[in-house]
């Protein structure tokens, strides 16, 4: 190793430590990157590396656009009716509760495809159902918050369009190849979280009643919900899904029928249209903040490792020991995830740098990148410093670590599961 590479180590170590203290990530990773940049005197990599990732046009359009009516579903209210149309007909199904609010769940997520943005749609109702049916509190969030995997069905996630453009794929076709493996890990996940539920002896027929009284709850959910408000979320899903199989001349793009759902929602909803077009840019504006900025400090600090030589002489070690990348992929994003509660971080540097060398370690670009995204969303999911395990805590009066442990070992198994079929 040169002494940039160590150089490059130690830069490395205080990064992770610096996102374990929840320092902000796009902060942490353009520093680490321009340091290490300044460091190899190729300060002006890390620049162009910068100009280079802020205008990724494919990028921009497909998570701009998904962020953009994401923020218009929840100014008309059309997710909360989703919720409720969804929810009504779980009521007084024993320990069968728990598998059903699992599958709602896993649906509205593809709708909402945040962690953070789902629990807080979701958990005001799912929690307080499956707590007065009998369930733990803890496992009642554990199940919100272990539902969120079949959202990687949805274009709205930006990993999806990230690799998609990384492998030249269209963002459906990209979902569509390895759909298989993500309703295999919903399905899996679903059957796990049961038997953690009975392991833990989580649900009793008398229910956790002192436990209940911590609960913060303070949503509601409209009595008789609007089936035409409830389609709104799911409209843009069910167009592109369509449109790639019945009419692919036509190249339906994220951002078509982003806007397509977006001027449903204010038909069906009479929202003043003023009021819906500030808040689909203002959702816009917010995905390239807080996405496209990740995505982009992510690029500054591989370009750093890349000054420093350690992407080739990473990428010229897997070339030797293909095995190797693909535990890489498996288990860095995992473990960063983990320890940050942020899986978008870890997916997006390992999916910038290592990735598109796949093929020179006998590996496709499309299936090493999701098994890093995936991955990082494993850990993510079971970590108690996530911020979505963080609302769900708040919302059943627990502790994060009480979820954890009940997440934990059911992402673990999932992330074996998935590099082993993978």
């Amino acid at each position: 190793m040169t002494w940039t590479m160590w150089v490059a180590l130690v830069v490395t170590i205080g990064a992770v430590w610096a996102l374990v203290k929840r320092y902000e990530t796009r902060l942490v990773l353009i520093t680490a990157g321009l340091l290490m940049a300044v460091i190899s005197w190729e300060p002006m990599v890390a620049f162009k590396q910068f100009d280079k990732s802020m205008t990724n046009g494919s990028l921009i359009i497909a998570i701009c656009s998904a962020m953009g009516f994401a923020a218009v579903v929840s100014l008309t209210k059309c997710d909360v009716h989703l919720v409720a149309l969804l929810t009504k007909p779980l009521k007084k199904l024993g320990i069968m509760l728990l598998p059903a609010c699992m599958v709602v769940v896993s649906l509205i997520s593809i709708a909402i495809p945040s962690t953070s943005g789902l629990v807080a749609a979701v958990g005001p109702t799912v929690i307080p159902l499956m707590v007065r049916a009998g369930f733990h509190p803890a496992i009642a969030a554990a199940t919100v918050v272990g539902s969120i995997t079949t959202a990687y069905l949805s274009p709205g996630v930006s990993h999806n369009a990230f690799i998609a453009k990384l492998a030249n794929l269209e963002v459906i076709d990209f979902i569509t190849r390895f759909s298989t493996f993500t309703i295999g890990a919903s399905i899996a996940a679903i059957i796990l979280m049961v038997v953690v539920c009975l392991v833990y002896r989580d649900f009793r027929k008398e229910g956790f009643g002192e436990l209940a009284k911590n609960m913060n709850v303070s949503a509601e959910l409209p009595e008789k919900p609007n089936l035409l408000y409830a389609f709104a979320p799911m409209l843009p899903v069910i167009i592109l899904v369509c449109a790639s199989i019945w009419a692919p001349q036509i190249k339906m793009s994220v951002a078509t029928a982003m806007l397509i759902g977006a001027i449903y929602a204010i038909a069906v909803t009479r929202t003043n249209p003023a009021d819906v077009t500030k808040k689909f840019f203002d959702g816009m504006g917010s995905g390239y903040a807080k996405i496209m900025g990740i995505i982009i400090a992510a690029g500054v600090f591989a370009a750093g490792l890349q000054a420093c030589g350690v992407i080739k002489a990473f990428v010229d070690y897997l070339t030797h020991a293909n095995e190797v990348a693909k535990l890489g992929a498996a288990l860095g994003p995992y473990l960063m995830a983990l320890v940050t509660g942020s899986g978008d971080a870890a997916a997006f540097a390992f999916n910038e740098a290592v990735t598109p060398h796949a093929e020179q370690f006998g590996l496709s670009v499309d299936a090493l990148g999701y098994l890093a995204a995936i991955s990082g969303n494993f850990g993510r999911l079971s970590s108690p410093l996530a911020g979505g395990m963080i609302i769900a805590a708040g919302i059943a009066g627990v502790s994060p670590f009480e979820i954890a442990k009940r997440t934990a070992p059911v992402m673990l198994v999932l992330l074996i599961g998935v590099y082993i079929f993978s």
